[in-house]
């Protein structure tokens, strides 16, 4: 009996495995195919889903004010009240600029308000004004990525050249000016001189070019001279970051060499000077003329109190910039001034522009410079020397530049074409 109920389960599992394949291969062959569909990717820019709006791109115009841009796009007045009142800070409605790039993003509706406006500042940073529920207003910035990028080149001509003649950012011929500007007389380069230079340049998404950042170190050889500059933080100085040479010292002085960017002297300090116009008699000349264009900025050349912003006779309209019990300065012939009595002003600061005001026959700023009350020439005075680096940091800072150094040692000139692969080379463009 025990048997026949074995055999008797045997046959009822083979029959039920028997029954449900033809089930199982009924199933698969009536399977439908199910398409996939993948989700789109949300792409977010300035933080915002654009397909959420209606997106306005457009460019700051000649005569435009912010007030008004926002009631055209349906923005109420008390709003854009708030925000000039209690953003102020944050986002100037008075300041923005001609050419600046903004967007607005309206709602879809058939209304199509403005919710949301974004002001450009510059490639990387820009400013969200939001008008949904409550008004807000704050500054972002694009995310940024830094390259490193080593370059070098001798000047044959000028410096700006040398730099574009490599591909480099022109910015750079700026920035090196600004690390050299206490060392190296800019106006008065040789051919010859070489320079090498090390600093990162910006990208936004990887491949938008937004500019070169500070210069991290650099060489420049000028009139067979070397001069090593390594930025460093001097916490001896409240952080600030300065330029320092192999030994440790500090490139800057107290006082630019020259008030103005890359113009040229056309007279220079001199006391037995004679002019044709009054007959060849002698009139000292006790400033140094810089000419440029008219509008050209002004840089006080150390920091100081502005003593006196005015117009007088042959000097036109100048400055003058008490610095301490010995040095002053004075910048003639402005077209204007941006600076008055009682100002305090930093080195660097621009406190006016070139001109042609009172006894002048071009364009240019006459600039001279007193020490315990008679004026001297500012390209003979052996300048003081800025805020040396601190004894305790000197470890640290020679640790740091050392592979710097290296690394600056190790970058190559470009090689000058001979005469004739120069002649070969423009026959084939």
């Amino acid at each position: 009996m025990r048997k026949i109920w074995c055999l008797l389960s045997i046959l009822v599992v083979s029959v039920s495995c028997y029954d449900k394949k033809p089930k199982d291969e009924e199933v698969r062959n009536n399977l439908v195919e199910v398409e996939t569909i993948e989700k789109p990717v949300v792409v977010k820019q300035f933080g915002f889903n654009f397909e959420d709006f209606k997106v306005k791109h457009d460019t700051v115009r000649k005569g435009d004010s912010f007030g008004q841009l926002m009631l055209e796009n349906k923005v109420d007045y008390p709003k854009i009240a708030k925000l000039s009142q209690d953003f102020k800070d944050t986002f100037d409605v008075r300041k923005i600029q001609l050419g600046k790039p903004y967007l607005i993003l309206k709602s879809k509706d058939t209304t199509e308000t403005a919710e949301v406006f974004i002001y450009q500042n510059d490639p990387i940073n820009y400013t969200v004004v939001d008008f949904r529920d409550s008004v807000v207003a704050y500054k972002k910035s694009k995310e940024v990525k830094y390259v490193e990028r080593e370059a070098s080149g001798i000047i044959e001509t000028s410096l700006s050249e040398a730099i574009l003649d490599q591909g480099i950012d022109y910015n750079i011929t700026n920035k090196l000016s600004e690390v050299y500007a206490w060392t190296i007389d800019f106006f008065r380069l040789q051919k010859g001189d070489k320079f090498k230079v090390i600093y990162k340049e910006k990208y936004i998404n990887d491949t938008i070019y937004a500019g070169a950042g500070p210069i991290e170190s650099a060489y420049f050889e000028h009139n067979g001279r070397p001069i090593y500059a390594f930025a460093y933080e001097n916490d001896s100085l409240k952080s600030m970051i300065d330029y320092f040479d192999e030994e440790a010292n500090n490139l800057r002085r107290t006082f630019l060499r020259a008030p103005v960017q890359f113009s040229r002297i056309s007279s220079r300090y001199n006391l037995k000077r004679r002019i044709r116009y009054y007959g060849n008699k002698v009139r000292p000349h006790r400033g140094t003329d810089y000419a440029a264009p008219v509008g050209t900025p002004i840089m006080a050349t150390a920091d100081g109190t502005v003593t006196e912003s005015t117009r007088k006779g042959g000097n036109g309209k100048y400055v003058k910039i008490r610095h301490n019990g010995t040095y002053s300065t004075q910048y003639l012939h402005m077209q204007k001034q941006k600076v008055r009595r009682g100002d305090f002003v930093r080195q660097g600061d621009i406190i006016g522009w070139i001109g042609m005001t009172g006894n002048t026959s071009g364009p240019h700023v006459c600039y001279r410079f007193w020490r315990n009350g008679s004026q001297v020439d500012p390209l003979r005075e052996e300048l003081p020397l800025a805020e040396p680096l601190d004894e305790a940091l000197r470890p640290d800072y020679f640790a740091y530049i050392n592979p710097k150094k290296t690394q600056l040692d190790c970058i190559v000139y470009p090689e000058k074409l001979d005469d004739e692969s120069e002649e070969l080379l423009t026959l084939n463009q």
